[in-house]
């Protein structure tokens, strides 16, 4: 989906924080934010909501859990049972260490993807970059551009009085 944008870029921090909780007062739409190091309170600033990532983690790791208790049940007790030493032939403590293995392979891998496809990073993609030198030494504010001329110049507003360098209108793939 392509889309309009406001492209604000600031020289120091505290004009960029400044402008982002401006615009959130306002309800404008801040699609993004680039900066060359964590500035802390951005987060809050920009209302990120905490990522669901751990749950996909979770989900997967319990799901290798069951896939090793299963695996290791069927071969052991149903197909192939060898009565080694005496032993109880599902004996727990000798399937703890594929359990364990088995969630921390599916709960990584499936987190790696996750991750990958929420980003949309995937092969072949085009590097995007909202103006020159954003990962050097700018620091950049990326607002959907209001459709009515009315919010529209109020961005702009918002954007000079909070210490925009510049500011640019440009088309993104969102």
């Amino acid at each position: 989906m392509r889309a309009k944008i406001l492209v604000a870029t600031f020289p120091h921090v505290e004009g960029l924080l400044a402008a982002v909780r401006k615009a959130r007062r306002e309800m404008l739409r801040v699609y993004d934010v680039f900066t060359p190091f964590p500035v802390h309170g951005l987060d809050e600033a920009m209302g990120v909501r905490y990522t669901r990532l751990p749950k996909v983690t979770l989900v997967a790791a319990l799901t290798g859990l069951l896939t090793a208790v299963t695996l290791q049940f069927y071969t052991n007790i149903l197909d192939w049972p060898l009565n080694v030493g005496g032993k109880p032939d599902n004996s727990t403590l000798a399937f703890i260490p594929i359990c364990f293995e088995l969630s921390v392979l599916f709960g990584g891998l499936a987190t790696v993807a996750a991750l990958l496809l929420r980003a949309r990073l995937y092969p072949g993609k085009k590097p995007w970059l909202v103006h020159t030198g954003v990962t050097n030494d700018t620091f950049a504010l990326v607002l959907r551009k209001p459709s009515d001329d009315e919010p529209h110049q109020r961005a702009l507003a918002l954007l000079q009085e909070s210490g925009a360098a510049s500011i640019t209108e440009s088309e993104a793939e969102l």
